[in-house]
């Protein structure tokens, strides 16, 4: 039983049932001993004293019986220690059995309440009303039956009410979570309930005015630097003539990949917010891997096609990143293969380089991660960091897998269109 309100209300009809069975064995074994014990002890002394002793003459006995039950409607009878019947008036009740005590209840399913009190010669006095309120029996089950089910009917949306407060207070924590950062939930009530809703609308608006101001840092900073980028790369334009060529290329070299960055910095930071569902698309994923491998000579393409829905600006820029890290990191030849896998795309980027250490396979994914780097100290190791948070944006994830031989594969696997 995985929801809340149902094992609170099973708990509710449990601990009435609990209760229920335990009054009744309760009654039934200490009933007697209370209150009703004071009252079988004073009335075994009146009946002693107006009843004859008990060897007395039957007929003497039934007298004193008859005057001792007269105005009463009820089955009176009187029986002797060893259980024999004395005397009796109206109809002959059942016998007393054995009476502990000064007197006990005569329950019996389905017939009128009686008593049998003993007297203290050691007879047995027992009266029950012919007429009288029933025993516990069918009507007195079914006026049970009715108030345990009118309780539960009654405590059902109580309990029910409670925990769909949780529930809407789980569904906006999970919200937040995934990346909705505007998700907030209805306060409902001045309980603890009530309080925990309106703490988690102040932590996630805290929460959404920080990540904001983060991005609104980065967003500026990269616009910002964009300026002194444009104007050094003008100052290299006017300077071409009369700089040396390899110190020229180098200077290019610096203000492309710091372009390079700005770009990777400010997609990363796109790409912490949810994913619009209606920028997504089918995609034709061996079309745009073939797109991608035709800009580099030493990489081979194969597969099958594949269609799978998301932004093609996005996977465009996963398998550019890949197709790059193999090109810096591994050796030729590139191999791309595309394949389906039941319900998933799967797209692997093979090299025949030195590979990745297993110690080394998931951080080579983290941000800035200095192994992520070309050996010619170029890139800032977003590259792979992007991969994996495309791949992720889109329903899958990426992994480095190890090859037999030299090298690795970096494999990305997608929810595949039907």
């Amino acid at each position: 039983m995985r929801r809340l309100y149902l094992r609170i209300y099973l708990a509710v009809l449990t601990s009435l049932a609990v209760l229920a069975v335990a009054s009744g064995l309760l009654w039934r074994h200490v009933g007697d001993a209370g209150p009703a014990g004071t009252a079988f002890d004073v009335a075994a002394t009146l009946a002693q004293n107006a009843l004859p002793p008990g060897d007395a003459p039957p007929a003497e006995q039934q007298r004193a019986l008859a005057r001792l039950a007269g105005g009463i409607d009820a089955d009176v009878a009187l029986f002797a220690a060893d259980g024999t019947l004395l005397a009796s008036v109206g109809g002959p009740p059942p016998a007393p059995g054995t009476v502990g005590g000064r007197g006990r209840w005569l329950r019996e399913w389905g017939r009128p309440l009686g008593a049998a009190v003993r007297l203290h010669d050691g007879r047995s006095l027992v009266a029950r009303l012919p007429h009288g309120p029933p025993r516990p029996g069918g009507p007195f089950l079914f006026i049970l039956a009715l108030l345990a089910l009118a309780i539960g009917v009654g405590a059902y949306p109580v309990v029910r009410r409670l925990t769909a407060r949780l529930e809407r207070l789980q569904a906006g924590v999970e919200s937040l979570g995934a990346g909705d950062l505007a998700a907030r939930v209805r306060v409902e009530g001045r309980d603890e309930v009530g309080r925990l809703a309106e703490s988690f609308n102040r932590a996630a608006a805290r929460i959404e005015a920080l990540v904001g101001a983060h991005k609104s840092l980065l967003a500026n900073a990269s616009h910002e630097l964009r300026t002194p980028l444009a104007r050094i790369r003008m100052a290299v334009e006017l300077m071409k003539d009369r700089a040396d060529p390899a110190r020229r290329r180098e200077l290019e070299a610096d203000i492309a990949e710091l372009d390079a960055l700005l770009d990777e910095i400010l997609l990363a930071s796109r790409l912490d917010v949810p994913a619009a569902t209606d920028a997504s698309e089918p995609v034709e994923l061996l079309a745009l891997a073939a797109e991608e491998c035709a800009r580099y000579d030493e990489a081979t393409l194969d597969g099958e096609p594949v269609v799978v829905r998301g932004e093609a600006r996005l996977l465009r820029r996963l398998l550019r990143n890949l197709l790059e890290n193999a090109r810096r990191h591994g050796a030729p030849p590139v191999e791309v293969r595309l394949r389906r896998a039941g319900p998933d795309a799967v797209l692997s980027v093979c090299d025949h380089g030195p590979g990745i250490p297993a110690d080394e396979r998931e951080r080579a994914f983290l941000p800035f991660h200095r192994a992520a780097r070309a050996a010619d100290g170029r890139g800032a190791g977003l590259g792979l960091a992007l991969v994996r948070q495309i791949a992720r944006r889109h329903g899958g994830d990426a992994r480095y897998v190890a090859r037999d031989g030299p090298g690795g594969c970096f494999v990305v696997t997608l929810p595949a269109s039907r």
